[in-house]
């Protein structure tokens, strides 16, 4: 399966823009887990996914060519 994946803010000194070629990571919560596996920095902070430009509030399906944004904490003012 391929995804796109974007960074943002500090998260992206050490993960850059990228498509990936991933098997086995069917949902947000596998897709964490490998992230955290391959780019440990990310386990030591907080952080947002968006699948296809939406904030993912629960465990959601990855499907091929989906697009995943990771963003760091941020405020409104």
């Amino acid at each position: 399966m391929q995804i796109e994946l974007i960074s943002f803010g500090k998260i992206s000194d050490f993960i850059s823009n990228q498509i990936l070629e991933i098997e086995g990571i069917e949902t947000t919560d596998d897709l964490k887990k490998h992230l955290e596996k391959n780019f440990p920095g990310l386990a030591d902070i907080k952080y947002k996914l968006a699948l296809n430009k939406n904030l993912v509030q629960q465990n959601s399906e990855i499907k091929n060519r989906d697009s995943i944004a990771i963003m760091p904490p941020f405020s409104g003012g």
